[in-house]
């Protein structure tokens, strides 16, 4: 069964060309927030969207998502409102791919069968959560992929090439592969060093590659883009949202345009990345 998010990397395929992903922290700063960046992000250049789910304790997060899931779940944050936020965005945009990122304990507590049931229906497409390891696949990532979910797994540079085939058994829509070794948004990725990577998974699967931590800038979009199928950008975008509120934490006019204008920056990049590969 074909998702939004097969559909969408088939499309950019044909289109010689990598996808942007964005992460935005779901309810961050508020829940209307929220939702006006999530719209305004596929006009900005967004191909796929990642949503992440607010969670007290995200041990994968640097400070910036550290503190945009705080930020969230101090405004009344919760898996509820997450899927009500996907459900909203449906009304205008039955096209654009959206992923929810988090860990499994929201998910738990929220109840497996009512989260996929009500998660399918609000019109998410895949999911990440990064703490649920393959041995633990019976938990959500079967269950998952039975409900019509694609489930996405993270590679990471100690990945061998004996964990890799646990790591891709049961993944779909596409891998995410952390280009950087630590938690969101610490360091910038090298993109030889990237490219090498992406080969080397790219001989185990046929899905596409997304690669993501650390990329900040149009420029290093490009130089990823030309060797992955898709660029993730999460950290800033969340510092240059957060850069735009007041002092109480509340978001200001500026708040969606200071995330939609870095999203445009870095479609750019990933969109002339392929055009110079292509020449």
């Amino acid at each position: 069964m074909s998702t939004r998010i097969d559909r969408r990397f088939a499309a950019l395929k044909q289109e010689g060309r990598a996808a942007l992903v964005t992460f935005t922290m779901a309810g961050d700063p508020d829940a209307d927030t929220s939702l006006a960046i999530a719209k305004a992000l596929p006009k900005a250049g967004a191909d796929v969207i990642e949503l992440g789910m607010p969670f007290t304790d995200p041990m994968a997060d640097g400070p910036a998502i550290q503190a945009a899931g705080l930020r969230a779940l101090k405004a009344g944050a919760r898996t509820s409102k997450t899927l009500a936020l996907v459900r909203e965005f449906r009304k205008s945009d039955d096209a654009t791919p959206i992923v929810l990122m988090g860990y499994y304990n929201p998910i738990y507590i929220y109840g497996v069968d009512k989260f996929l049931i009500d998660a399918k229906a609000a019109g998410v497409d895949g999911l990440i959560v990064v703490d649920l390891p393959p041995e633990e696949d019976e938990e959500l990532c079967l269950p998952a992929l039975k409900a019509g979910l694609n489930f996405i797994r993270l590679a990471t540079p100690t990945t061998d090439d004996k964990r890799l085939p646990a790591v891709l058994s049961n993944t779909s829509g596409f891998v995410y592969y952390v280009s950087i070794a630590g938690v969101t948004g610490s360091a910038a990725p090298d993109a030889g060093k990237v490219a090498a990577a992406v080969a080397r998974i790219k001989r185990h699967t046929k899905l596409p590659v997304a690669v993501g931590f650390g990329v900040k800038s149009a420029e290093q979009a490009r130089a990823i883009a030309a060797c992955a199928d898709a660029v993730v950008v999460g950290s800033a975008l969340v510092d240059a949202l957060c850069k735009s509120l007041d002092n109480s934490g509340k978001a200001g006019l500026g708040t969606v345009k200071a995330v939609t204008d870095l999203v445009a920056e870095l479609a750019q990049g990933v969109r002339a990345a392929r055009r110079v590969a292509a020449t």
